[in-house]
């Protein structure tokens, strides 16, 4: 059994990651001339047009703009999993990587959450999209943190970056169809205003766990430190 290398290590699980299908992909992608910071890149072109499209909803109301929004949380989310698969498993690894595979995230995640805000219903709707932007950007500055501090990269939720986009886009498809088919379900008009909700609770909990761990961590480093013999 081989030990991971660190990079291998910081990686967020996956079990995509591992399936045949995916590996192909990665593998006809790492032949091509395409670089993974290229890949990275593009997650935040998704990103923007996700945040454009569901502004324009706010002034132009379209179950169409919904599902495109929804499409391209999926596609910037395939592009978080293809760089890492070209970088690593097809051999092109940049000097930089660290840097476009992460920065991209801290974009793209507000984007879309701020995005949703202009499609919720509610008066506050908008607040609670600011505040789990900013949320989702403390949770990851806290895993960056707990590693900077020589820890385990702690991919922990219950509102890890994956659990946020499938609730997103979970919220935006049903949204979708409740606007598409003209439902008789008026509460469902609420749908992203209960996502955010639960959202900002889920990141609460998110930032704790991680801050937790990482203090748990040093602590027992610290205790097993202490408890060897001083020479």
């Amino acid at each position: 059994m081989t030990t991971p290398t660190p990079e291998e290590a910081n990686r967020r699980p996956l079990a995509v990651r591992e399936l045949k299908l995916t590996k192909r992909i990665a593998i006809w992608l790492s032949q091509k001339q395409v670089t993974p910071n290229q890949i990275s890149l593009l997650s935040i072109a998704f990103a923007l047009v996700g945040f454009i499209s569901l502004m324009l909803h706010h002034f132009y109301p379209s179950a169409l703009l919904l599902l495109l929004a929804a499409g391209c949380i999926q596609l910037r989310l395939l592009c978080n999993l293809f760089d890492g698969m070209v970088a690593v498993e097809g051999g092109k690894k940049t000097p930089a990587g660290e840097l476009f595979n992460d920065v991209p995230d801290r974009i793209a995640d507000p984007l879309f959450i701020v995005g949703a805000g202009f499609a919720t219903h509610s008066l506050f709707g908008m607040d609670l999209a600011w505040i789990c932007a900013i949320l989702a950007v403390l949770t990851a500055y806290v895993r960056v943190l707990g590693v900077s501090m020589n820890g385990p990269a702690d991919f922990c939720g219950p509102m890890a970056k994956q659990h946020r986009m499938a609730l997103l886009t979970a919220s935006l498809v049903i949204l979708c169809v409740y606007q598409g088919l003209h439902l008789p379900l008026h509460f469902l008009s609420y749908t992203l205003d209960f996502a955010l909700a639960l959202m900002l609770c889920g990141l609460v909990i998110t930032t704790w766990r991680r801050l937790e761990h990482i203090y748990h961590f040093h602590h027992a480093q610290f205790a097993k430190q202490d408890a060897q013999p001083h020479v």
